[in-house]
């Protein structure tokens, strides 16, 4: 059984996660959460830095009051990042973090093993061992949440690329025009994001509303918020057509808002794939909301942590 802490580092909150290895599951043994709005990456470095020392303190959590040994901590974050040199490098979703040393500055607190990685990665990694991707060997995992980013898994190993890059296709242009996403107008992210429907409702209906918003109306039957939608709708079929040609996975696992509103999507999405994709690829995918459902972060950054254990390390962090 291993002992891990998994931080999950995002725009707008940050997440604690502990957990332990089970078998071939991890059991989440507490959570907490703090905004990361207004903070410098230095006091988010040290909010999480208290926090696990919280959550390894002997009198919590209640039903292990035993000092907690750590095995790892894992650290799943937006990128670009360098995960070899764990090293965030200025996140669009992160002002100001520029080239910050988050491993070396959790492995000198603690003194595990830390690991780090692009988040959807790790969401790929999580769904394929323990969500949607269980006993498939090739797997895509799509973020589309406050971006559009997605993790592969390819023969049951994950492919970052050749530098933390690959599986950006929110840089990918769908139209000459469009929503900004990842910096570029027409841009996938811009049209399958949460914060890119944001926009696409603004551009094409004058709207000044979420995307949580624009779905609650679409399901009441606003006219104009369904016409923003299935435009999100048949974008999102575009590069899920082009990721299945592409990789011929066996499953797309979607979080996010697609996984909120699958029931919305998947009547639009299915009939453009089977006009668009490879028939023999489209046969032997999946599409899929994202098995772990509203957790998946925080089992992606404990599974980075499980990635990252090895064997016990006898000499990691205690809390006196």
């Amino acid at each position: 059984m291993k002992r891990l802490v998994g931080l999950d580092i995002g725009g707008t909150k940050c997440a604690v996660s502990l957990g332990e290895s089970v078998g071939n599951n991890i059991k989440i043994l507490s959570r907490d959460e703090f905004p990361t709005t207004g903070l410098s990456w230095h006091e988010v470095l040290e909010a999480f830095s208290t926090r696990i020392k919280d959550v390894t303190n002997p009198t919590r959590p209640a039903s292990h009051p035993q000092p907690l040994l750590l095995s790892a901590i894992g650290i799943s974050c937006g990128g670009p990042l360098d995960s070899t040199r764990g090293v965030v490098m200025s996140p669009p979703n992160l002002p100001g973090w520029d080239n910050v040393p988050v491993v070396d500055f959790f492995r000198g607190r603690f003194n595990v093993p830390v690991t780090l990685q692009n988040d959807a990665n790790a969401c790929a990694l999580a769904e394929y061992l323990y969500g949607a991707g269980r006993g498939a060997a090739n797997l895509v995992f799509m973020t589309f949440g406050t971006g559009l980013g997605a993790g592969i898994v390819i023969d049951g190993k994950l492919y970052s690329g050749a530098n933390d890059n690959a599986g950006e296709i929110g840089h990918i242009r769908l139209a000459p025009t469009g929503p900004v996403g990842y910096n570029k107008a027409g841009s996938a992210e811009g049209f399958c994001s949460g914060a890119g429907i944001a926009r696409l409702a603004k551009i094409r209906k004058g709207l000044d509303l979420t995307a949580k918003e624009i779905f609650a109306r679409v399901r009441a039957g606003d006219a104009d918020c369904i016409d923003v939608f299935r435009e999100s709708a048949e974008k999102l079929a575009m590069i899920l057509a082009y990721t299945i040609d592409i990789l011929n996975p066996e499953i797309i696992a979607l979080g996010g808002v697609f996984m909120r509103n699958a029931d919305l999507f998947l009547p639009i999405v299915e009939p453009i794939l089977e006009r668009e994709a490879l028939p023999f690829a489209r046969k032997a995918c999946r599409i899929v909301p994202a098995g772990l459902g509203e957790n998946v972060g925080d089992y992606a950054a404990l599974a980075v942590a499980m990635s990252g254990a090895g064997e016990t390390h006898s000499e990691g962090y205690v809390d006196e």
